[in-house]
């Protein structure tokens, strides 16, 4: 008895683990209480732990964190606007917008797939029909967006990109019957204002607009303010990682476009003319495709680090920077309109952040600060009494 009694004391000395003993029986309960870091999922060491393209973010200071955060978002995404256009300023190849979709969904395919061979937890948890709903999504997203640049310049694509919020209101008031505050729907008009201001100086100036592209890009965002809310539910609901995600989502979309080409007869002579053109199409899309899965690497780094507000704010100076850089880099007509259109836009966005941070940004009333200076004052006269 001497001896089971040292060796419970024993087990019961051992870090983690808890023994429940019961009254005159030999069994025991034995309850494993896991570290934090065990409790969490395999791929990710510690809740502090922020890895980037292999970088540990976590080892650097705040300021250096954003720092990095932002050249990366920078850096990659302006490479990767500046190579999108590159490829359909390429004469001939602006009727192959979905071939391009295609080589880049394969691409992203394998990055993914790379990805998650790097990590221990490779099972899926995400189910095969939430897939098929994602994927058919994103090749509606990308796919249209791409294909949109046949009939539009790549500004007027990227003003477009930029009003998501309009989709999602009318969206949440048909669909799930929501109510908005003055400031949202202040942000939809003036988004919608710049929008058609825009698009008509796009028209004015651009000999070779048509209204298809506006249609596609409307239709892609349609698609794009949906497939936010779903893979962050699936996420959320499955426990999934980024790099399932990824791989699943786009090589169900391969197969998509695949076989939309193949009965539409368009995968022949858009394989015919890249074989053709291999640096400028094959080359450009790799890295093109390349830039983009880095870039959005920082963007969650970014959102994850500062907040969603932050993150905001910095990928709308992208999409400025990426404008400016289009009509540098890349001969086309200008007018003053853009500018000014341009602006209503980030007005519009800038509503719309406050609106969903007025909590943390709201200002202090003058009856809340005087209020709060009499508070102050009763304190020190009570403390001055002491």
């Amino acid at each position: 008895e001497k001896q089971k009694e040292d060796n419970n004391s024993t087990e019961c000395s051992d870090p983690g683990t808890m023994d429940l003993k019961f009254t005159s029986s030999r069994k025991y309960i034995s309850i494993s209480v896991p570290s934090k870091s065990q409790t969490m999922s395999p791929h990710i060491k510690s809740v502090d732990d922020i890895v980037v393209l292999g970088m540990n973010l976590s080892k650097f200071s705040k300021p250096a964190q954003f720092f990095i955060c932002v050249s990366g978002v920078f850096m990659f995404y302006l490479i990767y606007g500046y190579l999108q256009e590159l490829i359909f300023s390429v004469e001939g190849f602006k009727p192959f917008g979905w071939y391009l979709t295609l080589v880049q969904f394969g691409f992203y395919s394998i990055f993914g797939l790379i990805e998650l061979q790097l990590i221990q937890d490779k099972r899926r948890r995400i189910p095969g029909k939430t897939y098929m709903i994602i994927a058919f999504l994103t090749v509606g997203t990308m796919g249209l967006s791409n294909t949109s640049l046949g009939y539009l310049n790549y500004p007027t694509q990227v003003i477009f990109k930029c009003c998501k919020l309009i989709p999602v209101m009318i969206g949440g008031v048909f669909i799930q019957g929501k109510r908005y505050n003055i400031v949202d729907v202040s942000a939809a008009l003036c988004m919608s204002l710049g929008l058609i201001w825009f698009t008509l100086a796009d028209s004015t100036v651009a000999p070779n607009f048509n209204l298809t592209g506006v249609v596609l890009i409307s239709l892609a965002l349609c698609a794009d303010a949906v497939i936010g809310n779903v893979q962050e539910k699936a996420m959320k609901l499955h426990n999934g990682s980024n790099s399932e995600m990824v791989l699943y989502s786009y090589s169900i979309g391969f197969v998509y476009i695949l076989f939309g080409l193949t009965c539409t007869s368009g995968l022949s002579p858009a394989v015919t003319f890249c074989s053709k053109h291999l640096v400028q199409t094959y080359g450009y899309a790799f890295l093109f495709s390349l830039t983009g899965y880095f870039g959005i690497s920082f963007v969650l780094a970014l959102i994850k680090i500062f907040g969603a507000l932050l993150a905001v704010t910095v990928t709308t100076g992208r999409k400025a920077m990426t404008i400016v850089l289009s009509f540098l880099f890349f001969a086309k007509p200008f007018t003053l309109q853009y500018v000014w259109s341009g602006l209503l836009v980030v007005l519009g966005i800038f509503l719309n952040v406050y609106s969903k941070n007025m909590d943390k940004i709201k200002l202090s009333s003058l009856h809340g600060l005087w209020k709060k200076n009499v508070e102050e004052r009763k304190t020190r006269t009570l403390s001055q009494t002491v």
